[in-house]
């Protein structure tokens, strides 16, 4: 890859991050029999942060897969506390927990949403902005599957560019904005912490996960979350379609201190977008000519990405 002069690419954790996958606790928090679909990226994701994070764990889910995947009262298959609590409310309900944990002088139990992206880039993010600029101590996880998946495949404001999906009118365009910048929104809030992973990098998640869990204050992992029913996609394919969007620039790997110290942890060998796109049947439409527009688009993210990594600021 051709590395911007001056620039110094520094990992999540030195050691952690370039650690072999033997150093992933052992311990299985996350039960059998969950709910999840078959080759979910949100279940696998939901077992390593579990394993990174431990026991003293207590959960607020809004509306979403996994309110579902944890399995119908009385059972639940995370192992952990887990509040169920209103779709645009997993921050609030998290901020809630935190307060009655620390009235009852309780402070080694790490607070944590489990959100997918329309109850964070939508209907959540007034309670998430709230959070972060109060800088609430608790840690913000969204699983990112791209759509309002548990309710069949809407689009939502993280939905990538030109993507299917079921509210795509028949013979109309799918839809025309790029995703949201979840990283620039709560980076523009200097939270203590935020992160971007993947399974398809369990040491580097592991890693970013145990960094969130000795950081004190509001912090954020945004985790890229395959979804074969909504991506279109098989169900095999969910680690190595989110490996390939790592590698094709769609969905780089880093994390920022402050808001201001901006570090990418992963830089593999770069992908053309197409060999992300192919796999899944909700870009199947399109033309060549608007791969070669998706490409140039995720080209000029990078380049603002580099150059905050260059610069180690937002400006």
């Amino acid at each position: 890859m051709d590395r911007p002069q001056g620039v110094k690419y520094v990992p999540a954790i030195a050691e952690p991050t370039q650690a072999k996958f033997e150093r992933v606790p052992k311990e299985e928090i996350l039960g059998h029999g969950h709910l999840a679909c078959p080759g979910c990226g949100a279940a696998l994701s939901m077992r390593l942060a579990l394993k990174a994070l431990g026991r003293r764990v207590m959960i607020a889910g809004p509306a979403c897969c996994w309110a579902v995947c944890d399995g119908p009262w009385p059972y639940s298959a995370t192992g952990v506390p887990f509040l169920h609590c209103a779709f645009e409310t997993a921050a609030s309900t998290a901020c809630g927990i935190r307060a009655g944990l620390a009235a009852r002088g309780i402070d080694d139990i790490t607070v944590m949403t489990w959100a997918g992206d329309g109850g964070t880039f939508d209907i959540g993010l007034q309670a998430l902005s709230g959070a972060a600029e109060r800088n609430d101590d608790f840690l913000y996880v969204c699983y990112d599957n791209e759509a309002y998946m548990n309710t069949g495949v809407q689009r939502s404001s993280a939905t990538p560019e030109l993507a299917w999906t079921t509210t795509t009118p028949p013979g109309a365009m799918p839809k025309l904005q790029p995703k949201k910048n979840m990283g620039e929104i709560v980076c523009a809030h200097r939270a203590p912490y935020f992160a971007t992973a993947t399974v398809a990098y369990p040491e580097d998640l592991i890693a970013k996960f145990e960094r969130a869990g000795r950081t004190r204050g509001f912090r954020m992992i945004h985790i890229l979350s395959p979804c074969p029913p909504g991506w279109k996609s098989e169900e095999r394919l969910g680690i190595s379609l989110a490996r390939r969007a790592v590698e094709s620039r769609v969905f780089p790997l880093y994390e920022v201190e402050g808001g201001t110290k901006w570090r990418l942890t992963q830089d593999p060998p770069k992908r053309p977008v197409a060999e992300y796109l192919k796999d899944q049947g909700r870009f199947a439409h399109l033309t060549a000519a608007q791969v070669r527009q998706i490409q140039g688009h995720v080209d000029a993210e990078w380049d603002v990405l580099k150059g905050r990594l260059e610069t180690g600021d937002r400006r």
